[in-house]
């Protein structure tokens, strides 16, 4: 029996979205489970924009909705991004450019909303 598509998508979806939840929820637990070695350093950033990135896959996928789903990464990542900036923690010379420019695509995406 061949199953349907749109079942197919949504379990597809579903674990995306879980993976992306764990990214960013333990980066290095999941580094550790996935590729047998821990994420550290600025791996650990990385992994959970990689998250973000993930969940909105998953919205794209599920809800159908490319625009949300940009929507939904460009603000997480402003925000993810920002506070690592503000936290002083991993901050390189690009992050405050990064920041700005996924602030500008936000405030873009949302106008195209209406």
């Amino acid at each position: 029996m061949i199953l349907s598509r749109h079942w197919t998508l949504a379990v597809a979806a579903a674990a995306e979205a879980a993976t992306g939840l764990a990214f960013l929820a333990a980066p290095s637990t999941v580094g550790r489970f996935l590729f047998g070695a821990e994420i550290g350093g600025a791996g650990v950033p990385a992994a959970r924009v990689a998250g973000i990135a993930l969940i909105a896959l998953a919205i794209a996928s599920w809800r159908g909705s490319p625009l949300q789903a940009m929507l939904f990464y460009n603000a997480a990542a402003t925000l993810y991004l920002a506070w690592l900036g503000l936290a002083g923690t991993f901050v390189g010379v690009f992050l405050w450019p990064a920041v700005v420019f996924h602030a500008v695509l936000t405030v873009l995406l949302a106008a195209g909303r209406r």
